[in-house]
């Protein structure tokens, strides 16, 4: 009985080395002789990739909105803003980059919320969270409204 060995590519030994090797056939229209199941597999991680951030940056923009606007803690209310800022500043660079995604926010904005208001529950038990958002749903608005000075 013989046994076949197959060697690992060159995807599985070196992945570095195997993206140099995959722009440089790229850029000489090499297609011939490209990686394509693993070139498909790495561009459709992209796309993921840059969801689950924008995923992230929304649960943490929401989470510090949530607490500026009901948590009674002055001397944390700076910290929350600039992390309100820095998170819009994120997601504006983001959606500058990849303008599709502004759709994409409003398709996960209620799970993001819910997951959001749990959290602040258990971590301020004494605070009243609303169960639903009560400022613009409008993603402009989310990137730059200071939704505290309305209440």
């Amino acid at each position: 009985m013989t046994s076949t060995v197959i060697a690992p590519s060159l995807y599985d030994r070196d992945f570095s080395l195997w993206v140099e090797d995959v722009a440089a056939r790229l850029k000489a229209r090499d297609f011939e002789l490209l990686d394509i199941e693993n070139l498909i597999e790495e561009i459709e991680s992209l796309g993921r990739t840059e969801r689950h951030e924008l995923k992230n940056r929304l649960d943490v923009l929401l989470s510090h909105i949530l607490k500026r606007v009901y948590v009674p803690i002055q001397n944390d209310r700076n910290g929350w803003e600039r992390t309100i800022r820095e998170q819009r500043k994120q997601i504006k660079r983001r959606l500058a980059d990849s303008p599709s995604l502004k759709n994409y926010l409003p398709e996960i904005f209620d799970e993001i919320l819910e997951d959001v208001i749990a959290e602040l529950r258990e971590d301020y038990p004494q605070v009243q969270f609303p169960d639903t958002w009560q400022f613009s749903r409008d993603v402009d608005a989310i990137l730059s409204e200071a939704f505290w000075e309305n209440i």
